[in-house]
């Protein structure tokens, strides 16, 4: 027998707290409350995922919206995704609707009305086992009286068919419930069996069976423009897990043209391209990568995640250019790849990916400017990177940067520290590969000035042996 579908509508991710304090991470409220209280009410959870293609709402969202038997909205931060899908949600249908909100976070209209689920994120907002339970009891709750209700007729919960009460949508056809039904569950399925490649792909002596399993999953979802579009955005995500940047490319070649003007497809584009020009050594490859991430950053305005990208590309050219002997354009490379990371930096200080590098290359350029730069940013990334820790789920970047910056402090007892962090919660090779290849250009760099780096090569060499 079928179980009812519950839609979530929630961001995902870690999301900046409105009120000033620590991130908040919604992905754990989801997995350990959300998801749970939705089992235990014998539902079935369908998770809202438009973020995951850089924001497209998209058809199977508003399928998702019209016509899943029950929806949880998620208040906190004042999502503008979430209010736009409750909307949507409350213009179809009258009932079966819930509202739950983070206690002492600022909502922007009065939402007395709703009769919202207030629920407690705990201390430094990390929400962990101690506010847990109590959000799964109340929301299955909920969720079991709203069942029970829909028996005669539930409540009326729509604000619009509370005020005007001959708002009448059209009815939805039963055959289109049912398609959609199955169309719902089949995505989910897709998701799971992408989720388990990519941990395959994590594992040497199962990396090639993650390879054959995702060329017959490509072959599978064919035509891909058919296809729907949180599946393709995760197919290209598990390409790069897989470090097959040929076939990230062919995919994006294949996509439909509204998911190919996607920011975030973009980004993964260029990306791809300049991981590819370090495998291949083509210099078109470079280019075309620097091209595409250029265009979207004139397009966009500054944005810490693709300049973070345009600063990797023009550090590859520094090393190359270094490796060939053309020292005059390394120098060149160098300094285009300090502005790109320096302007990422200053477009979110609360991103530490282009903090830790700018300090890196400060570092390594070495003169008095740019270690008197390098010692006043420091504190800053540093910060932005422990109150991650304290406030979240902690992720492989945030430790790799503490990692970066105890490196880049010389502090050989707190570096040792982290990397035992670090190499714990690896997701993808690429990521200890990136981390030994920056501390990699610190090391060359220190021998040159002729300091002591043998505690720095044990460092490398537990990355190396967790990239190959």
């Amino acid at each position: 027998m079928n179980k009812p579908l519950c839609f979530v509508i929630m961001p995902f991710g870690t999301k900046p707290d409105p009120a000033g304090g620590a991130d908040i991470d919604f992905d754990a409220i989801y997995h350990s409350a959300i998801e749970p209280a939705i089992a235990d009410a014998d539902m079935e959870p369908i998770r809202a995922d438009e973020e995951r293609t850089g924001g497209i709402i998209h058809k199977a969202m508003f399928e998702r919206l019209l016509l899943c038997d029950y929806a949880i909205a998620d208040l906190t931060t004042a999502n503008a995704n979430v209010f736009y899908e409750l909307g949507v949600r409350h213009a179809a249908r009258p009932r079966t609707t819930m509202t739950i909100f983070a206690r002492h976070q600022p909502i922007p209209f009065d939402i007395g009305y709703l009769r919202s689920l207030p629920y407690t994120l705990g201390k430094k907002n990390c929400f962990g086992d101690d506010e847990a339970p109590a959000l799964r009891t109340a929301v299955a709750k909920k969720l079991r009286d709203l069942r029970n209700l829909t028996i005669n007729e539930a409540p009326i919960d729509s604000p619009l068919f509370t005020l005007l009460s001959d708002w009448k949508p059209g009815d939805i056809a039963r055959l289109k419930t049912d398609l959609f039904r199955d169309r719902a569950q089949a995505n989910e399925q897709l998701k799971r069996r992408l989720a388990a490649i990519r941990d395959k792909s994590k594992h040497e002596n199962t990396r090639q069976e993650a390879h054959e399993l995702l060329q017959a999953f490509r072959k599978e979802i064919e035509p891909v423009d058919a296809a729907d579009a949180v599946t393709i955005v995760d197919l290209m995500l598990t390409y790069r897990a897989l470090k097959d940047w040929n076939g990230m490319i062919a995919l994006h070649d294949a996509m439909p043209e509204m998911l190919k003007r996607q920011i975030l497809v973009r980004e993964q584009l260029g990306f791809a391209y300049n991981r590819r020009a370090g495998e291949n050594k083509d210099l078109t490859d470079r280019a075309e990568a620097l091209r595409i991430l250029t265009e979207v950053d004139e397009q966009q305005g500054p944005s810490s995640e693709t300049l973070g990208l345009i600063g990797r590309i023009h550090k590859d050219q520094w090393k190359e250019a270094l490796e060939a002997g053309e020292s005059i354009a390394a120098l060149g490379h160098l300094d285009q790849a300090i502005d790109a990371y320096r302007r990422g930096y200053l477009a979110d200080l609360r991103d530490a990916y282009p903090g830790i590098n700018l300090l890196t290359l400060l570092d390594i350029r070495g003169d008095a400017e740019s270690l008197t730069e390098k010692s006043r940013i420091l504190p800053v990334v540093r910060f932005a990177v422990e109150q991650r820790l304290v406030g979240t789920t902690s992720d492989y970047w945030d430790h790799a940067t503490m990692l970066e910056l105890s490196v880049l402090e010389n502090d050989n007892k707190q570096a040792m520290k982290h990397l035992a962090k670090t190499v714990a919660i690896i997701r993808e090779r690429w990521e200890p590969e990136t981390t030994a290849r920056n501390l990699k250009m610190i090391i060359q760099a220190r021998m040159v000035r002729g300091e002591e780096t043998d505690w720095l090569k044990q460092i490398i060499a537990e990355l190396d042996k967790r990239s190959a």
